[in-house]
């Protein structure tokens, strides 16, 4: 793992050839299939953006290209008067920041091609490089900057972006995404002002709450889902987080120049940074599509299925969840009834929620117990063994809850270690969800929270699966470890959770884990390279779960995004089922209650699953209708080869004069014919799609389409496509 701050050995910087000029005007080629970063440097040493756009057949034809003086990194006190992108105060308390060209080299592994920059300032002992990461084959670049230096004491980063893009048009469209608890991921697409422009959080924990770190911008005008030029972002970090935009129009000394500085937010996190040691930003993942959103979905997808995600190809277990079947009222003899069910239903793991811990404080409600990770003995007397043992008996895996990032202050926890809490000692607590956070930024507490689960698993290793949640931002954050540098708290905090993650990964590399975090408060790629997967929301009603699904399939594959069948909603059980494996299906309903043709539909609609999972997770995916400002909604999923795909599609609310288009499919080969079978059918009798059992090419699919044949509010169908030669 990148550590942020990590230890350097020795005077490592001369090692490394930091001080061998190289060429006087270098040319640096980072590119991809498809798109090309590019830089030099002028006279003055400093680092350039020479081109950034679609890659060149010939590499020596970029040093045609007039270059700029402008510099590519703006530094705090010695640039233009503009956003800095890095700056510092120096030992001797100088504000300025000066960096000059030094020297670079790049290499190519197989689909990866990797380029350090090396950077240094001539005044002082401080040192940056610059990383850069093309995936070929994904036309995705990766970039994160690490800072060091030797000066006699430690210096105080004020600014630390991750990248520094610049761009220039006259127009720019920026999508984003913003909610809240139970209403993530509203999209909003607005033309790109002049000026400044941030979208970021300043939450600590569950940093996804309100905004995304992740954009689409469109250069020029609108882009659709198949045609226009778009950048595509995200930011790998699960703490505070700024995406900052500087529009500059009609200047006379930068024309039409955007700048985008993508990072970690500043806010209260002027960090200090000690002599020897190393700081690493978060990645910037991003990509630039030049035939629409939907190609700059796929690369991010393919990316993060390839790289991204842990064991990012590998399918994920389907499940049964306890928490809407008894909440916190239950105890052995409900939970042994409740594995039947997932036996009966056909999952692959039944996981345990909320309430099976505490005994000074039993975890009867969420005002007592959170940090007490002892079972409930009045609950569960014989333990996580005896369920363990009684799940392998009903031939399902066994998974269970975790928030070990709280605390509740009715809790032996919260009385044995008050200076683990983030509290400031001098003000009334300020509890949220009725829990605090615990200071993740001191390595007891670090150790505290991995034997949470090291503990769980070293007593049941059996144990296959958890979800590990947060249900809390910070407030009052003060930390006792940190004395005097309360302003590397809230980066420390999230390097101390990456150091837990690591950790457990290390031991129990096998453990499927989801991300959670109160519903999406943690939607990004900083802690999915530990996780297998994320809960999107807590709002589970499947017509929410439409928008709310697209929304984030913008970023993340659907494959990754939990998606369970559950009581929320008045939806007919099969829309349920239909929305939710679109996702990574599982269930959080009581099964008893279902009568037999609801069951049979259940076990049907996870067979099905299970045949479509590696297209829903590995496959392209196409969104063909979208939710918004419409009545009805549709996407598919293709596999690499064009022998299968999958379509989904919904009707929402239509109202009497609505026009439907047809369907007209994406991602087949022309020259193929598929056969049309629709899925989870009530009446195998009865399908909805008068084509079913047909078969086309998929030159007609994609040119013609089929009529639109979803009738009446809260219909959907599931249609299954297999090319035949």
């Amino acid at each position: 793992m990148r550590t942020l701050c990590s230890f350097i050995i020795g005077c490592m910087f001369p090692c490394f050839g930091w001080l061998q000029a190289q060429d006087k005007t270098p040319t640096i080629v980072i590119s991809t299939q498809n798109t090309a970063l590019v830089y030099t440097a002028n006279v003055k040493k400093q680092l350039t953006q020479l081109y950034f756009g679609q890659a060149l057949a010939n590499t020596s034809d970029y040093t045609l290209k007039k270059p700029s003086n402008l510099p590519a990194i703006i530094t705090q006190g010695s640039g233009p008067v503009r956003e800095p992108s890095l700056g510092v105060l120096h030992a001797d308390n100088n504000p300025s920041l000066e960096l000059q060209y030094i020297n670079h080299n790049t290499k190519t592994e197989g689909n990866i091609q990797t380029t350090q920059i090396q950077l240094k300032d001539p005044q002082y002992p401080f040192y940056v490089t610059l990383n850069f990461k093309a995936y070929k084959n994904e036309n995705v670049i990766e970039q994160w900057a690490e800072i060091k230096h030797q000066e006699k004491k430690a210096v105080i980063l004020k600014h630390f972006t991750s990248a520094f893009l610049q761009l220039s048009s006259k127009n720019y469209y920026l999508t984003h995404f913003f909610g809240d608890w139970a209403n993530e991921v509203r999209m909003e697409e607005v033309p790109l002002p002049e000026g400044i422009h941030h979208i970021e959080s300043k939450l600590g924990t569950r940093a996804t709450n309100f905004d995304l770190p992740s954009f689409m911008l469109s250069v020029d005008q609108p882009a659709g889902e198949e045609n226009g030029k778009v950048l595509a972002g995200t930011l790998a970090w699960s703490g505070n987080f700024r995406l900052g935009f500087e529009n500059i129009r009609y200047s006379e000394d930068f024309g039409n120049l955007l700048q985008i500085l993508p990072g970690i937010n500043n806010y209260a996190s002027e960090y200090t940074l000690v002599p020897n040691t190393t700081f690493t930003t978060p990645s910037f993942i991003y990509t630039y599509s030049y035939s629409g959103k939907g190609q700059a979905s796929r690369n991010l997808h393919q990316w993060a299925t390839n790289y991204g995600i842990y064991k990012g190809k590998e399918n994920k277990s389907t499940l049964l969840n306890n928490w809407e079947a008894t909440y916190f009222k239950f105890d052995e003899q409900k939970l042994t009834s409740l594995l039947g069910d997932a036996q009966n239903l056909g999952v692959d793991v039944f996981l345990l929620d909320d309430g099976w811990f505490g005994n000074k404080y039993p975890r009867n409600n969420d005002d007592a117990g959170l940090g007490d990770w002892e079972v409930n003995k009045k609950k569960l007397p014989n333990g996580l063994p005896f369920f363990v043992k009684e799940a392998k008996k009903h031939n399902v895996k066994f998974g269970i809850w975790v928030e070990p990032e709280m605390v509740n202050p009715k809790s032996e926890l919260y009385e044995k270690h008050p200076d683990w809490i983030l509290k400031l000692p001098n003000r009334d607590e300020n509890l949220r969800r009725t829990q605090l956070v615990l200071d993740l930024s001191n390595p007891k507490v670090q150790e505290h929270v991995f034997k949470v689960v090291d503990n769980i698993l070293q007593e049941n290793p059996d144990i296959a699966y958890i979800k590990w949640d947060c249900n809390r931002y910070m407030t009052n954050a003060f930390s006792d470890y940190l004395k005097d540098k309360q302003n590397n708290l809230y980066i420390d905090y999230t390097l101390g959770l990456y150091k837990v993650l690591e950790r457990i990964r290390q031991k129990y590399p096998d453990t499927e884990l989801m991300w959670c975090s109160g519903g999406g408060g943690r939607a990004e790629y900083g802690g999915l390279k530990y996780t297998n997967e994320f809960w999107p929301s807590d709002n589970t009603d499947p017509l929410q779960r439409i928008f709310i699904q697209y929304g984030y399939s913008y970023f993340f594959p659907m494959g990754i995004q939990c998606a369970h069948v559950t009581s929320w909603g008045k939806q007919p059980l099969k829309f349920k089922l239909d929305v939710a494996m679109s996702g990574k299906l599982g269930f959080d309903i009581r099964i008893e209650e279902m009568n037999p043709e609801e069951l049979k539909l259940s076990q049907n609609a996870l067979k099905n699953y299970k045949n479509l999972q590696d297209i829903i997770n590995t496959g392209d995916m196409y969104r063909l209708i979208a939710p918004y400002n419409n009545h009805y909604a549709a996407w598919m999923l293709t596999d690499k080869a064009k022998n299968k795909a999958v379509l989904y599609t919904y009707n929402l609310h239509p109202q009497l004069g609505d026009y439907f288009a047809p369907i007209q499919f994406q991602g087949l080969d022309p020259n193929k014919n598929y056969v049309l079978k629709e899925l989870n059918l009530e009446n195998e009798n009865k399908p909805q799609l008068p084509q079913n059992g047909k078969s086309f090419s998929g030159d007609y699919l994609m040119k013609i389409g089929l009529p639109w044949f979803l009738n009446g509010s809260l219909k959907s169908s599931v249609i299954e496509l297999t090319a035949i030669n």
